[in-house]
C-alpha cells in the first residue's frame, strides 16, 4: 500500500515586515539579515491570530465536503500552544466543523514534531486504509524586540492529508530518528519568548543531519545521485544551506550541483515568511515542488530537526500531477500588507500572550476567514468570518 502526503496547504498572515528596514531600524548592516541570515521579509502577527486561526486557514484550503467524510484524526504540531491541557487540535476541529467522531491531539517537540506526526499518521492509514489524517504545524516564533533572534522570526501553518494512494508524496519505509538531551533551544513556562544558543544550536543541526543521512545510507545503500533533492527545517534559510554544505563539502560535479540548485528553489518562500518552527521543513519542501521542475518518480530526502534536541531522516517518491494538489504560496504572498517597523513592534506588543485578563480586539481589518477575538471569563473566543 502507498501511503503519504495527498495535498497540502500553506497559510500565513496578512502583513509583513521588510528586513532590509528592520535593520536600518537597528543600525544593522542589511546584508547581515539578507546574506548573513538568508531572509528577505517577515510575517507579523497581528493579536486576532494565533495557531488556530493559521491552522484553520491553512486546513480550510486543503478541504472539500468529501474528504471531510474521511478524517479520523486531527493532529496539530506546535510549539506555540494556546493551553497546557486542551489541543489546539480540538479548536480546529470546531472551526471547521468537522465531525464530532475523530480523534483530535497536540504533540510537541520544538521544531520536530510535525514529522512524528507524519509517521504517526502513516500508522494510522496503515491499519485504516480507508481513513485519512489531517496533520497541521503551526507556530509562531517570537524572540523578543531588539535581540539578537529577531531577525528569525516569523508565522504560519502548513497543513496535510496524510492517506493511501498520495497525489504529491509517497513516503518510503526506512526513516532514521535521532534524539540527545540537548540544550541549544528552549522556551520555560513562564516564557512567551524562546532561550536560544544560536551558534551551538546550529552545530548540533549539522551533527544531527550528518548522523541521520550517514545512518540512511547504511541502511539502504542510497547515494546521493539516488536524490533529485534534499529538504531541510529552515528556521532562517542559511541553516538548511549549512547542513548541505556539511554533507557536500569540497564536492562541486553534477550531482552536488543539482542539490544546490534545488535547494535554492526549497529556501525561496521561507525568505519572505520567516521561521514557522515545525513548519519550517514542510513550507521548504511546498517552496522547491512550486519553484523547481521535478518529475515524477523522483525522490526527496526530508531533514526535519527539532531543538531539545531531534532529528528525523526520511524520504518520499514524487507522483504524477503533484503541483495540482497545492495552493499557490507565491501568488498568496502578493497580496500581503507591508508594515513599518512602529507598526510591526505594535502588534508585537499587542498579543494575548499570558494575559489573565478580559480582553476584546478589533477583527473588523483582519481578512482571514477565523480569528482570535479575544478572551472572557480565561476563555479564548475564535470566530469564523
Amino acid at each position: 500500500m502507498r501511503i503519504g502526503i495527498d495535498k497540502m496547504a500553506f497559510a500565513t498572515t496578512n502583513d509583513y515586515l521588510d528586513l532590509v528596514e528592520l535593520a536600518k531600524e537597528r543600525g544593522v548592516d542589511p546584508n547581515k539579515f539578507t546574506i548573513g541570515i538568508g531572509q528577505d521579509l517577515q510575517a507579523v502577527v497581528p493579536p486576532t491570530q494565533d495557531i488556530v486561526t493559521l491552522g484553520a486557514t491553512a486546513a480550510k484550503k486543503l478541504l472539500t465536503p468529501e474528504l471531510e467524510k474521511n478524517i479520523s484524526t486531527v493532529i496539530v504540531a506546535t510549539e506555540s500552544g494556546i493551553d497546557n491541557s486542551k489541543a489546539s487540535a480540538i479548536y480546529i476541529k470546531h472551526l471547521l466543523g468537522l465531525s464530532d467522531f475523530i480523534r483530535t491531539v497536540e504533540m510537541k517537540e520544538a521544531c520536530y514534531s510535525a514529522t512524528a506526526a507524519i509517521q504517526f499518521a502513516k500508522g494510522v492509514v496503515a491499519l485504516n486504509p480507508q481513513e485519512t489524517v489531517l496533520v497541521i504545524a503551526a507556530d509562531i516564533a517570537r524572540y523578543g524586540l531588539n535581540t539578537p533572534g529577531e531577525v528569525t522570526q516569523g508565522a504560519g501553518a502548513v497543513a496535510m492529508l496524510i492517506s493511501q494512494n498520495p497525489h504529491i508524496l509517497t513516503l518510503e519505509d526506512t526513516t532514521v530518528a535521532y534524539s540527545k538531551d540537548i540544550m541549544d533551544f528552549w522556551r520555560p513556562l513562564y516564557a512567551t519568548e524562546a532561550l536560544v544558543d544560536g551558534k551551538y544550536s546550529t552545530n548540533v543541526y549539522i551533527e544531527f543531519f550528518l548522523q541521520t543521512f550517514t545512518r540512511y545510507q547504511q541502511l539502504t545503500g542510497r547515494e546521493l545521485a539516488d536524490f533529485a533533492a534534499l529538504t531541510f527545517h529552515m528556521p532562517f534559510t542559511k541553516m538548511g544551506k549549512k547542513g548541505l554544505e556539511g554533507l557536500l563539502k569540497d564536492r562541486n560535479d553534477e550531482v552536488a550541483q543539482r542539490l544546490r540548485t534545488q535547494l535554492t528553489a526549497s529556501q525561496l518562500f521561507s525568505r519572505q515568511v520567516g521561521n514557522l518552527y515545525t513548519g519550517s521543513l514542510y513550507l521548504s519542501l511546498m517552496s522547491l515542488l512550486q519553484n523547481s521542475d521535478l518529475r515524477a518518480g523522483s525522490r526527496i530526502g526530508l531533514f526535519s530537526y527539532g531543538s531539545g534536541a531531534e532529528g528525523e531522516f526520511y524520504t518520499g517518491i514524487l507522483e504524477d500531477g503533484y503541483e495540482h494538489y497545492m495552493n499557490n504560496i507565491q501568488e498568496e504572498l502578493k497580496h500581503r500588507h507591508q508594515v513599518s517597523v512602529a507598526e510591526y513592534e505594535k502588534l508585537f506588543s499587542s498579543q494575548l500572550g499570558m494575559n489573565d485578563r478580559d480582553i476584546e480586539f478589533d477583527v473588523a481589518d483582519d481578512p482571514l476567514p477565523f480569528v482570535l477575538k479575544g478572551q472572557k471569563d480565561h476563555q479564548r473566543i475564535y470566530e469564523a468570518k
